[in-house]
C-alpha cells in the first residue's frame, strides 16, 4: 500500500517539477532570444493571432506560462516510468529514495543536454540552413536558432535522464537484493 501511495505521489509530483523547470529554462531562453516567444511560441500556444506581432503586457508571464505547459507532460512520463520501475525496489523507503534520486538525474541530464543544445545552435547550426520555421520578419537569427535547438536538446535530455534513472533503480534493486542474500 506504501508503495502505491508513493507511486500516486510521483505522478503528482513529477509534472510540477518538469513544469517549474520548463518555466526557469524558458526565462532563460527569453533572455537569449525573445523573438523565439513573440514570433513562434507565443503564436504556437495561442497567446496571438497568426501573422500578427502582438506585444503582450507582460512577456514574462506568458513565457513562463508556455514553459509550464511545454514540459508538465514530460514530466509526468517521467514519472510513470519511474514510479513503475521504482515497484522493484524492496520496501517503500528505498522506493521513495531512488526515485527521487533519479528526478535529480533527469534534471542534470536534461539542463546538460540543453546547453549542449545551445551551443550547438550558437555554434554550429545557426550557420546552416535549417529545415525550421523561420518568422519572415526574424531579426537575430543566430539566437533564435540557438534557443530552438536548446528546447530540443531538453526533451532529449528528459529522455536520456528517465532511461540513466530507470537504470539506476535497476542496479539499486539489484544490489540490494545480492545484499540480502548475502545476509541469509
Amino acid at each position: 500500500m506504501k508503495k502505491l501511495l508513493i507511486l500516486l505521489l510521483t505522478l503528482a509530483v513529477t509534472p510540477i517539477i518538469a513544469g517549474c523547470y520548463g518555466i526557469i529554462h524558458d526565462q532563460f531562453t527569453y533572455t537569449i532570444s525573445h523573438e523565439y516567444f513573440t514570433k513562434f511560441k507565443f503564436y504556437q500556444f495561442g497567446f496571438i493571432e497568426p501573422g500578427y506581432e502582438t506585444v503582450l503586457p507582460n512577456p514574462r508571464l506568458y513565457v513562463a506560462i508556455v514553459g509550464f505547459l511545454a514540459t508538465w507532460w514530460v514530466g509526468l512520463i517521467i514519472g510513470i516510468g519511474n514510479g513503475l520501475m521504482g515497484l522493484i525496489q524492496k520496501d517503500h523507503k528505498l522506493m521513495l529514495k531512488t526515485i527521487s534520486y533519479t528526478v535529480f538525474i533527469t534534471l542534470i541530464a536534461t539542463a546538460i543536454s540543453g546547453l549542449i543544445g545551445l551551443a550547438y545552435g550558437w555554434f554550429y547550426l545557426s550557420g546552416t540552413r535549417v529545415n525550421w520555421y523561420l518568422p519572415k520578419t526574424l531579426i537575430d537569427k543566430k539566437s533564435f536558432i540557438a534557443v530552438g535547438s536548446m528546447h530540443n536538446f531538453g526533451y532529449l535530455g528528459g529522455l536520456t535522464g528517465l532511461v540513466l534513472g530507470m537504470i539506476y533503480q535497476v542496479v539499486k534493486a539489484s544490489k540490494n537484493r545480492t545484499v540480502r542474500k548475502t545476509l541469509h
